[in-house]
C-alpha cells in the first residue's frame, strides 16, 4: 500500500468515532511539533482491561515512512479495532 492511501485509510478510521473496544490509540512524538520520530499504538481489548503497547522510531518523520504507516494498519485490522483515536498534535519528546 502507499504512503497516500495509508495515511488516508489512517484518518478514515479516525474520523468514524467511537464505537466501542477494541480501542487502539496512535500517538506520535518528536524532537518539535513538526518533526514526529516516534510513533506509539496502543490496544485495549475491552472497557476496564491492561492496554498493550507498542512503538517504532525513526530518524526521519514517521508520518512519512510508508513501511510504518502500513504496519499501523496491519495492526489496527489484526485486531479488529471498532475504535481507532489518532491523537494529535505530535508531543515534544523530554530531553
Amino acid at each position: 500500500m502507499n504512503l497516500d492511501k495509508a495515511q488516508k485509510r489512517l484518518t478514515k478510521l479516525h474520523k468514524r468515532g467511537d464505537h466501542g473496544y477494541p480501542l487502539i490509540q496512535i500517538q506520535y512524538f518528536g524532537a518539535n511539533t513538526s518533526l514526529a520520530t516516534k510513533v506509539e499504538i496502543s490496544f485495549t481489548p475491552e472497557q476496564g482491561a491492561q492496554s498493550f503497547a507498542e512503538s517504532f522510531t525513526t530518524t526521519t518523520d514517521i508520518r512519512l515512512d510508508e513501511t510504518i504507516q502500513t504496519t499501523l494498519l496491519k495492526i489496527i485490522d489484526r485486531a479488529e479495532a471498532k475504535t481507532v483515536v489518532l491523537k494529535e498534535p505530535v508531543l515534544v519528546l523530554a530531553k
